[in-house]
Parts: C-alpha cells; sequence; structure tokens
C-alpha cells in the first residue's frame, strides 16, 4: 500500500507522536483552557469529539457543529493542529469547512462499510491525515477493508488507531487489547503507522500510563489520550480522562526502547527458539495422528466425538501443569483448547469417511 508520512509541519518525528484533549468539546471555554494547559506542555495536536455516538440514547452525543469554531480558535491562537472523528459526509464537509487538520473514523463507524465508503467518498480530492480505528470487534480483515476505501479515496496519508475490542465479559479493561491483532495488522501493513488509544482500553485513568508503555514496547508509532481540564466534571467518560498536568507526568515516565539496536546478538537464542518451534510442530502432529486413532475406535464402536468428562479432566490438569512451571492459566486454556478443536476437526473427519 502506498502511504506517505501523517507528520504535520512542525511536529516532531521522534517517536511518540502525541494527539491529546477531551473525550467531547463541552464549552469554548473548556476546550480553550484544556488546549492552553496542553500547548503549555508540547502537545501539538488537539483532539476533541464533536459528534459522540453512544451506546444508549439519553447521553452526551456531541456538541455539533457549534464546537468546530472553537478547535479553528485552538488552531489559530495556539498554533496547534486539530483532529475531529467522523462518522458521516456531512462531518467530513463540516470539519473540512472549519480547517481541521485530521480526521480519524471511529470504531463503531468502521465496522460498518456503506458508512466507511460514505466518508472516502467525501474525501475524494482532498489531502488530509485519516486515521481508522478498529472495529468495535476483533475482525482484522474488516480493519483492513475500512483502511483499503480510505486509501481508494486517493488519501496516502492514513494511520491506524488501536483502541481495544468489545466484550460482553467484566474484564480489568473497558475494550480488550488484544494486542495480536495490530500487531498482525502491521504484518500486513508495513509502511502503516500504528498509534495506541490507551483511554478507550482501559476505560480507567489509572490504566493509561501502563498501556502507554506497553503500546511503546510494541513499538507504536503514537498515542491518543483524553485529557480534561476538569475530568471529574466531565460530560463524557470521565473516569478514562487526566489533566494535562497527569498526562505530561505519564509521558514523562514512559520508556522508548532502541529500535536502531542490532540484534545480531539474539541469533543463537532465535535459533533456539526456531528449533523448539518444529519440535512442538512435529509434537502437535503426532497428536493429531493419535486423535485420527482415537476418532477412528470411536466410529467402530458408534461413540461419540465429544467425552466431556475427559475433555475437563485434561484441561483441569494440564493448567495445573502449566501454572507450576510459570506458564499463565488464561494462556494455557486458550492453547488447550485451540488444540482440542483441531483434534475434534480431524476426528469429524474421520466420522465422514
Amino acid at each position: 500500500m502506498e502511504l506517505e508520512s501523517i507528520l504535520l509541519p512542525g511536529v516532531d518525528a521522534k517517536r511518540p507522536l502525541i494527539i491529546a484533549g477531551p473525550c467531547s468539546a463541552e464549552t469554548e471555554e473548556q476546550v480553550m483552557e484544556t488546549a492552553r494547559r496542553l500547548h503549555a506542555r508540547g502537545v501539538k495536536i488537539f483532539r476533541a469529539g464533536i459528534w459522540k455516538p453512544r451506546t444508549k440514547p439519553g447521553g452526551f452525543e456531541g456538541i455539533g457543529v457549534i464546537g468546530l469554531p472553537w478547535l479553528k480558535r485552538v488552531h489559530n491562537e495556539l498554533g496547534m493542529y486539530t483532529a475531529v472523528e467522523v462518522a458521516t459526509a456531512v462531518h467530513v464537509r463540516e470539519c473540512l469547512a472549519h480547517g481541521v487538520d485530521i480526521l480519524w473514523v471511529g470504531a463503531r463507524t468502521s465496522a460498518n462499510p456503506f458508512a466507511v465508503q460514505e466518508i472516502a467518498d467525501a474525501l475524494e480530492g482532498v489531502d488530509i491525515p485519516v486515521f481508522v480505528k478498529n472495529p468495535v470487534n476483533p475482525d482484522l480483515d474488516l480493519w483492513i477493508g475500512a483502511i483499503e476505501r480510505i486509501h481508494n479515496a486517493g488519501i496516502r496519508r492514513i494511520a491506524a488507531i488501536h483502541r481495544g475490542f468489545s466484550t460482553f465479559d467484566k474484564k480489568i479493561y473497558r475494550n480488550l487489547p488484544q494486542w495480536h491483532i495490530p500487531i498482525e495488522l502491521k504484518r500486513q501493513i508495513p509502511n502503516l503507522p500504528l498509534i495506541c488509544d490507551p483511554s478507550h482500553i482501559g476505560g480507567k485513568r489509572e490504566l493509561i500510563a501502563p498501556l502507554c508503555q506497553q503500546a511503546m514496547d510494541l513499538n507504536f508509532d503514537g498515542l491518543i489520550i483524553e485529557s480534561h481540564c476538569n475530568p471529574e466534571k466531565a460530560w463524557s467518560d470521565a473516569a478514562q480522562q487526566v489533566t494535562p498536568e497527569v498526562l505530561d507526568l505519564i509521558l514523562s515516565t514512559l520508556v522508548i526502547r532502541d529500535m536502531t539496536q542490532t540484534t545480531e546478538n539474539l541469533t543463537a537464542l532465535r535459533r533456539q527458539i526456531d528449533e523448539l518451534d518444529n519440535s512442538l510442530l512435529e509434537l502437535l502432529a503426532r497428536r493429531m495422528r493419535v486423535s485420527e486413532e482415537i476418532g477412528t475406535y470411536k466410529k467402530e464402536h458408534n461413540m461419540p466425538i465429544l467425552q466431556e468428562q475427559r475433555y475437563d479432566e485434561i484441561l483441569k490438569n494440564r493448567i495445573t501443569q502449566a501454572e507450576k512451571m510459570g506458564m499463565d492459566r488464561e494462556f494455557m486454556k486458550n492453547v488447550l483448547v485451540a488444540i482440542h478443536e483441531e483434534s475434534v476437526r480431524h476426528q469429524q473427519e474421520i466420522m465422514k469417511q
């Protein structure tokens, strides 16, 4: 994919690129105070929600078009670039008319190809950085499809925003990071900048700092963080916003790994990893062959494939063993479930014969 730099004049190229501002533009005074305090701490790109898609009706859905002149004032008086989420072609046209510098497509919108195409059509002939958040569900192809639609409209300054993935389970995070998905996106589109949204992943301000560090350790290019002059009084998502001063502290404590270091000294260890991976594959292949023999026996004796008691015993015993060997319980459960699903598939093929 042919892409160009998302950096705007005067923005430092070193990692991380920082985009910060309130979840929502609420009043002109709130926007300007937050922007001034962020500007004083070196932030060059100011974000603010103008239209807010809410899960349920009745919540604050954004101030609307009347907030766009406030962002223009931020740009004119402080020299900060402005960034806004768009969900429709009307949003795009309004932002362009008010001189917004960067647009991003939100998670709910990127999950809808029709909506993304409408935005892409409105962007034809425009040269502006456009960022695409991951869809709410963990669908990499849907994410890539949204990026491709924007690219097909002629936009070359594109970045991806990782904001985590929704889940009905109650977890520590508001949205599960599932880091392997943005990592795979980067593998498929190596020149695509990755920006992390720790505010929406964590959902709590105390999780922002560790999530920022994880993103930097995974070589993300930037961070988009919700910052409000008075977070406790925010009209939306108060729990996940930090003051500009706290944001400055978080950023000052980030450890940025040296990506220019050579990895030649890791050659021997990586060779061991390759050998171990080969051994794992051979063992898994042998396990599947045994599963096929079990499937043949079940077929000959008219037995069902799934034996719940045996499966429960395997999960409990192997997970306990794994924990004693220093491995994470949830990780081992995921591995065993995947192995069991593949074993069942092999036995289903035997049953069909």
